[in-house]
């Protein structure tokens, strides 16, 4: 049997287990991922994430003494980054006493992130630069759209609909098509309706996990092609199935705030070997 400590957490209902490994004793699997996520059989979640110090993750090469976020999707792949696991992630660090309540630094994938708490509570995540590339193409259900990518430390193509899809309606329990050529490890997916005066409604399907109520990254990257294609507004409003989240952009740099809350803590058994 396997039993491992665990902690259950969302940001705007994006959701995440987090695992504490501090010394590197139990390094997840593909199938070992795709188990606690499962929302029958497991905890359920759209993701794992895994806190380990960074000294013993080799491809990380800044300080070894930050918490590194290992994230994996549901289906058991590795991802660069995820904004909302991050704040999740943040949080649980917090109120587990691993790192000041104040300022806390995180060694990612996609390189470090400075996460703040606000004074409403909420949390504030560096985003690194969002990267807004080229045209580019998706199908959705055989119905084709323009796209635009972006990179947000992780791959997206945005999806700015026309006046005659309707977002609500929009069936995304099939997983968009895209150009190969220009994702070839494929996308996260962005679509997104204009409300007005620095404020957008998105949906988004998530490489590795489907639709999700919510994510991080994808608002970030949804709320630059807004910006880009409309009056270069520094703050923007991204409304998602789960919730609000907030955009800033500085220069080069993005920052996402909102809601990071640990629901559940427990002990979660497993039969069989890991694999």
């Amino acid at each position: 049997m396997i039993r491992l400590g665990f902690a259950k957490g969302h940001g705007t209902e994006n959701d995440f287990v987090v695992l504490r490994d501090r010394h590197n004793v139990a390094p997840l699997t593909p199938d070992l991922v795709r188990r606690i996520c499962d929302r029958h059989a497991g905890i359920g979640a759209d993701g794992v994430i895994r806190a380990v110090k960074a000294e013993h993750i080799s491809e990380w090469d800044g300080d070894p003494d930050l918490w590194f976020m290992d994230y994996w999707n549901a289906d058991g792949t590795i991802a660069e980054m995820c904004g909302n696991g991050l704040r999740v992630f943040v949080r649980y660090l917090m109120e587990e006493d691993l790192v000041p309540r104040n300022e806390v630094y995180i060694a990612t994938r996609a390189g470090r992130r400075v996460v703040v708490e606000t004074p409403a509570g909420d949390l504030k995540a560096e985003m690194g630069p969002a990267r807004v590339g080229g045209p580019t193409h998706l199908e959705v259900n055989r119905r084709p759209l323009a796209g635009v990518a972006v990179d947000v430390g992780n791959p997206h193509v945005v999806a700015l609909l026309p006046p005659d899809i309707d977002l609500e309606a929009l069936d995304l329990r099939n997983a968009p098509c895209f150009d190969a050529g220009v994702f070839p490890n494929g996308a996260n997916a962005e679509f997104v309706r204009s409300d007005g005066d620095a404020r957008i409604s998105m949906r988004v399907y998530e490489r590795g996990v489907g639709e999700t109520r919510s994510c991080g990254t994808g608002v970030v990257a949804a709320a630059a092609v807004a910006r880009h294609f409309g009056d270069g507004a520094r703050q923007c409003t991204v409304n998602v199935p789960g919730g609000r989240l907030f955009v800033e952009f500085n220069d080069d740099m993005t920052y996402l705030t909102g809601p990071a809350v640990i629901v559940a803590r427990g002990e979660l058994t497993l039969p069989g070997n890991r694999q």
